[in-house]
């Protein structure tokens, strides 16, 4: 009778999720998941173009993509697949993004590359792992590497694409917030190194994005936060009456409502879209989505990317570099203090941190930002605005007001 039964569950059935082996929470993850918290065949998700200098890819949003699987899917050119994912995203997220591949693209050759989560594993050495996984996977030019994760998954992943055989198609599955606004988003790839974050790397599109609002649901509050961060920047930058609805919203976001979360997400891409297709290499405009970043970076650095052990994650470190930048822009004479009041007032109420962390160092700070990408060979260079939606760059900016903006 169990035969049968089975039999016919599988004729019937729209979602199939293993729960051999796995535990309660792991099976509870795939299910909500799968389901997308909302009727995933009601609602149709959104889809974003972006142009690159290898070709145009699509950002899709909406919730339960991973479970539907038709965009990842068609987003694999060849038949080797290497799914590059971290510990903790493996156990929730992993069986169902690789069950919808294997149903729908049954030809395709699979291995799975797992690394520790966290900022520290960000490394040449985790890289050099995720290239030997595609050695012995036989990698081919026409070969995908999919990255699901956090922003450390996809830029390292990105980056074991990039400079495997010369490059071939990443797909970015980000299951962060962060991740879907940002790194996901516009093909920066690399490592960090003890002197400074991000300083190895390559610019290396995605062949496609598959942002599930869905696995939202599974983030701890304290990461959800710092993905709040990274889209209250794009308001800060680029559009003023961004910061009024996410303001009017910000309950609503921190609940993980749904609408209101993929709205958020979708507006985020398309800022960034945007500017990216004007600038993908950084030579200009793109330089702006580097709000808070300089200050944010100098922090996670000098404490050692220990984001899991008592330092701030990355959005909580943007967070306070964008209040510094906020300040640094009202002493420069280029915004006012009112400005600055009203993103300070907005991320506190998004429960970020907003000053710099105690026991740190004002001129080992400076020293980190000497060495930051922004800088330049006229000194440091800074993303400040003139006023909220008015991101600019200023160049040559005094290290003395640097400085006193850090030690207030």
């Amino acid at each position: 009778m169990s035969a049968v039964r089975t039999a016919l569950y599988a004729q019937v059935a729209d979602i199939r999720i293993d729960t051999n082996g796995r535990d309660a929470a792991s099976v509870h993850g795939a299910v909500e998941s799968a389901l997308g918290l909302v009727d995933i065949v009601a609602r149709e998700p959104r889809r974003l173009d972006v142009e690159s200098p290898r070709g145009a890819y699509a950002i899709h949003v909406g919730a339960g993509l991973l479970a539907d699987g038709r965009q990842l899917a068609e987003a694999i050119r060849g038949r080797h697949v290497l799914i590059a994912t971290d510990a903790n995203v493996a156990r929730i997220q992993l069986p169902v993004l690789e069950a919808s591949l294997r149903r729908l693209r049954p030809d395709l050759v699979i291995a799975v590359h797992c690394m520790p989560p966290g900022e520290a594993e960000k490394t040449l050495g985790r890289w050099q792992e995720a290239v030997a996984a595609l050695a012995k996977l036989g990698a081919t030019r026409d070969a995908t590497v999919v990255a699901l994760g956090g922003g450390v998954v996809g830029d390292l992943a990105g980056f074991a694409a990039a400079t495997w055989m010369r490059g071939i198609d990443v797909v970015q599955v980000p299951t962060t917030l962060l991740a879907m606004v940002d790194s996901s988003v516009g093909g920066k790839t690399g490592v960090d190194l003890p002197a400074g974050k991000n300083l190895v790397g390559a610019f290396h599109p995605p062949a496609a994005v598959i942002a599930d609002t869905a696995a939202l649901s599974t983030l701890p509050a304290r990461e959800l936060r710092a993905g709040l961060a990274e889209v209250v920047k794009y308001g800060a930058i680029f559009d003023a009456t961004f910061l009024d609805w996410l303001d009017d919203r910000a309950e609503a976001l921190l609940a993980g409502d749904p609408e209101a979360t993929a709205e958020a997400v979708l507006r985020s891409c398309r800022y960034k879209a945007d500017v990216v297709a004007r600038d993908p290499f950084e030579r200009g405009d793109r330089a702006l989505l580097n709000f808070g970043h300089t200050f944010g970076h100098a922090i996670e650095t000098e404490q050692g990317y220990t984001g899991a052990t008592g330092g701030l994650v990355h959005g909580e470190a943007v967070a306070v570099g964008m209040v510094l930048a906020a300040r640094l822009s009202t002493a420069l004479g280029r915004a006012a203090q009112a400005d600055a009041d009203r993103l300070l007032a907005l991320l506190q109420r998004f429960g970020l941190p907003t000053r710099v962390p105690a026991g740190l160092d004002p001129s080992a700070l400076l020293a980190r930002m000497r060495l930051d990408k922004k800088a330049d060979a006229a000194g440091l260079r800074f993303v400040l605005w003139d006023g909220a939606g008015r991101g600019v760059i200023v160049r040559d900016v005094p290290e003395s007001a640097v400085m006193a903006v850090l030690a207030g």
